[in-house]
C-alpha cells in the first residue's frame, strides 16, 4: 500500500542569448553548459532507467526561452562546436598527463564521457534536445509543463494586464508548437503569484501551478495539511507547494548532499589553474578566463588543498545518499500520516542545472532515487495530474502573493539597484497595446506595406517580450553578469523604440528590421494581436 507520493520537479529555464554577430560570445555558453552537463546527462539516465524496466515519473518546465534556443540551428550548430572542443581539450589533457597516473584516470574519464554524450546528442537524439523530451513525454514518464514566455516576473508586469496575458499566451502557443499538446501545467517565473494570476491561468487552459510553501501556508483560509497536499484556488487551478524538508537536504551545499567531500569541486576547473599560453586555445578569446567543465579535484572539505576527484567513490556516494533520501521519506511520510484523510505529497522542486552543472553527481543522485522507490514501493513518484486523478478533492484555499526567491515576495526583482526598468517595460507593454488596437483590422495580404508594418510590430514584441525577462534584474540584484544584463535591457528597449519610431514615421530600415529578426528571432510565428484589447 501507498504511504505517501513523491512529487519531483526539474525547473530548465535560461534566458534567450544569441548573438551571432561575435564568433565566440561568452553568456552563450550558459545554454552549452546547461545541454552538456544538465540536459543531456539527465536524458540519459532516464533511458536507462527505461531499460531497466522503471516506471519512473518525473515533471520537467521547459521554458519558451529555453525551447526557442535548443530548436535554433545556429545555436545547435555552435553547440556541436563546443562539445568538439571539449573532447579536443580532454585528449590533450591526457596527453599532458601520461605519467601522472592518478589525473590520467580522471582525465580518461573525462574524455570518455564528452564521447559518450556527443554520440548520445547525435546519434540517439538526432541532434536536439527536444527530441529526448517528447520521446519521454510520449511515453507519460514525463510531465512537460510552460512556464512565461520570456520568464517575466508577472506580479511586475500587472500594471498592464495584456502584458502579463500575453506572457501565458504565448507559451502555451510555444508548448503546443514544439509539444504538438497544449500545456496543463505552469511554472510561474520565480513561482511569483498576485491575486486574480489564477483567473488568466485558466482562460489559457493551464490546470496547475507551483507556489513556494509560504505561498500556500500564508493563503486563506489556512491549509489544513500545509504543503502536503495541494488546494484549489478561487478559479478553481490546483495549487502545488514546495516542502522544505527535501529542499534543504537536495538544494543546501552545507548541510546538503551537494557539499559532501567526495563529490566534484565544481570551482576547481582547468580553465583557471593552467598557464594561459596551454588553455589559451578554449577560453574567451579576449583571454578572460572561463570554466570549461575539467575539474580534476573534490570537495574534500573546509580547505584550500584538495584532493583528487575519485569518479567512482563520488558515483557509489549517490548511491547512499539516494538511499538516505528515500529513507527520510518514508519516515516522513509515517510522522505525516496521522494527521491526514490521505497520503502525504511531498513536492521537491529544484532548478534543473543543480543536476549535473552545480552538483555533478545529481543526475546518478536522481537515477537511484527512482530506482530505489521503484524497487521499495512505499512512496510512489507522480506527475501532478496523476496525483489530482486519484485526490480529486482538495481544500479551496486564496494563495498568498510570494515568490521563491530571497525573503519570499518580490525584492529581488524590484530594489534599487534594478527599479529604473520597470518604467520602461510599462511604457514599451502600454505603447505595444495600443499599436495592436490600432493595427488589428491590418489586412493579412501579400502587400508590401502591410506586410512590412506587420514585420515590425511583431518585432516590437519580441524587443518587449525579451526584454521582460526577469533574469536581467536577478543577476542585476545579484551581481552577476550586471554589465551584460544592463546592456541587453537597454538593447531591447532601444531596438523597441526605434522599430516604434519607424513605424510612426513610415521610414523603415529594413536591414536593421531584417538583422533583428534573425538576432531577436524568438517566436517566429508571433503575432502582434496578442496584445490587443479588442
Amino acid at each position: 500500500m501507498v504511504k505517501g507520493y513523491w512529487l519531483p520537479v526539474l525547473h530548465c529555464h535560461l534566458p534567450f542569448v544569441k548573438h551571432p554577430e561575435y564568433d565566440y560570445f561568452l553568456e552563450e555558453h550558459w545554454l552549452f553548459e546547461a545541454v552538456f552537463e544538465t540536459y543531456l546527462p539527465l536524458l540519459m539516465r532516464l533511458k536507462k532507467l527505461e531499460g531497466n524496466g522503471v516506471d519512473f515519473r518525473l515533471t520537467m518546465s521547459v521554458s519558451p526561452p529555453l525551447v526557442e534556443m535548443l530548436a535554433d540551428e545556429y545555436l545547435t550548430g555552435l553547440f556541436i562546436r563546443y562539445m568538439d572542443r571539449l573532447i579536443e581539450l580532454s585528449q590533450k589533457e591526457m596527453s599532458r598527463l601520461k605519467n601522472d597516473s592518478g589525473m590520467l584516470k580522471v582525465a580518461t574519464f573525462y574524455y570518455q564521457r564528452f564521447i559518450e554524450i556527443r554520440t548520445f546528442f547525435t546519434d540517439e537524439l538526432g541532434g536536439s534536445v527536444l527530441n529526448g523530451f517528447r520521446r519521454f513525454s510520449d511515453t507519460g514518464q514525463l510531465e512537460i509543463i510552460t512556464c512565461g514566455a520570456t520568464h517575466g516576473f508577472l506580479p511586475l508586469l500587472r500594471t498592464n494586464p495584456r502584458s502579463v496575458e500575453a506572457q501565458i499566451a504565448l507559451a502555451t502557443q510555444c508548448h503546443y508548437e514544439h509539444f504538438s499538446k497544449a500545456p496543463t501545467g505552469i511554472w510561474l517565473p520565480e513561482c511569483a503569484y498576485y491575486e486574480g494570476l489564477d483567473e488568466i491561468l485558466k482562460k489559457y487552459g493551464i490546470r496547475y501551478f507551483f507556489l513556494e510553501s509560504h505561498g500556500i501556508n500564508n493563503g486563506v483560509p489556512k491549509p489544513r495539511f500545509s504543503v502536503y497536499s495541494p488546494v484549489y484556488t478561487l478559479n478553481s487551478l490546483a495549487v502545488f507547494a514546495r516542502d522544505p524538508e527535501t529542499s534543504r537536504q537536495v538544494w543546501s551545499s552545507m548541510s546538503g548532499y551537494p557539499g559532501d567531500p567526495d563529490y566534484r569541486d565544481f570551482y576547481r576547473d582547468i580553465g583557471y589553474d593552467l598557464d594561459m599560453d596551454y588553455i589559451k586555445p578554449y577560453v574567451s578569446p579576449d583571454g578572460n578566463r572561463v570554466f570549461t567543465g575539467i575539474k580534476y579535484y573534490k570537495i574534500t572539505g573546509k580547505t584550500e588543498y584538495k584532493l583528487p576527484y575519485d569518479p567512482t567513490s563520488a558515483f557509489y556516494k549517490t548511491k547512499i545518499h539516494a538511499g538516505h533520501f528515500c529513507s527520510s521519506r518514508y519516515s516522513q511520510a509515517e510522522t505525516l500520516a496521522p494527521r491526514m484523510d490521505r497520503p502525504p505529497l511531498m513536492v521537491s522542486p529544484y532548478d534543473a542545472e543543480l543536476f549535473g552543472h552545480w552538483w555533478f553527481e545529481g543526475p546518478d543522485f536522481l537515477y537511484h532515487v527512482l530506482l530505489k522507490l521503484q524497487e521499495d514501493k512505499i512512496i510512489k513518484p507522480v506527475t501532478p495530474m496523476e496525483y489530482l486523478c486519484c485526490h480529486p478533492d482538495n481544500q479551496t484555499v486564496s494563495p498568498s502573493p510570494s515568490s521563491w526567491g530571497e525573503d519570499g515576495y518580490y525584492d529581488v526583482w524590484l530594489n534599487d539597484n534594478n527599479s529604473w526598468i520597470y518604467r520602461h517595460l510599462h511604457f514599451m507593454a502600454d505603447a505595444m497595446e495600443k499599436i495592436a488596437d490600432e493595427y488589428y483590422d491590418m489586412p493579412d495580404d501579400a502587400s508590401e506595406p502591410n506586410q512590412l508594418n506587420k514585420r515590425v510590430i511583431n518585432q516590437m514584441a519580441r524587443e518587449l517580450l525579451l526584454a521582460q525577462s526577469s533574469d536581467w534584474a536577478f543577476l542585476i540584484t545579484q551581481s552577476t553578469a550586471t554589465e551584460y544584463s544592463i546592456k541587453r535591457t537597454k538593447e531591447h528597449i532601444s531596438n523597441f523604440n526605434a522599430l516604434l519610431g519607424s513605424l510612426r514615421s513610415g521610414m523603415v530600415d529594413v536591414d536593421f528590421l531584417k538583422w533583428l529578426e534573425y538576432k531577436n528571432s524568438i517566436f517566429k510565428n508571433l503575432d502582434f494581436r496578442i496584445y490587443s484589447t479588442r
